[in-house]
């Protein structure tokens, strides 16, 4: 998935302001095996802006920060198993370009904002995954290695099954950290 997605920021200019070398790609167990409900999702390790901090009514906060080797990881994009196979390859990759959008422009920790009370996805997600469905098109258009494909149009148990089993990464997503103690 890693390789997919340096790829994908290589080859695609809308996709280029992103340094995998800097997002943890990793898998979660999804609770239940149902075709609704989280596929995917990013978490951005910093607020607004490239922040550490953030003020929430009283508070300060900064988030726990995550780190592999020496370098600091500004994202965590994870995938849920086996609800993520469970989807046709198209939807994949829509779902891979979907997460991958969210990471901001200025690729410092924090979303891409899109204005407004929706920031995350604008006023309509679907919306949103029409434009990544025009992206995966592109993508596609530019004959990317098939090698990095491939794993997209199998399920779950055909990996597991090829591969004899599946090997990720697992974190945990990193917690709100108060920064000051509220006086007394």
């Amino acid at each position: 998935m890693w390789k997919l997605c340096e790829d994908v920021s290589h080859r695609m200019e809308v996709f280029q302001h992103i340094d995998m070398n800097r997002v943890v790609v990793a898998f979660a167990q999804a609770r239940k095996r149902v075709t609704h409900g989280l596929q995917a999702k990013l978490t951005p390790m910093r607020f607004e802006n490239g922040s550490l901090t953030e003020r929430r009514g009283n508070r300060t906060w900064t988030v726990q920060r995550v780190f592999q080797g020496d370098r600091e990881m500004l994202y965590i994009l994870t995938f849920y198993l086996p609800r993520f196979f469970d989807l046709p390859f198209r939807e994949k990759m829509i779902t891979v370009l979907h997460e991958l959008f969210h990471i901001g422009p200025n690729f410092d920790g924090d979303y891409r904002r899109m204005g407004g009370r929706y920031h995350v996805h604008t006023a309509s997600e679907a919306e949103y995954d029409r434009l990544m469905a025009v992206y995966v098109d592109e993508y596609l258009g530019l004959n990317p290695p098939m090698h990095l494909l491939e794993f997209l149009t199998l399920s779950l148990e055909e990996l597991q099954k090829r591969y004899s089993g599946i090997v990720g990464t697992q974190i945990r997503i990193p917690k709100l950290i108060p920064v000051d103690v509220q006086s007394a």
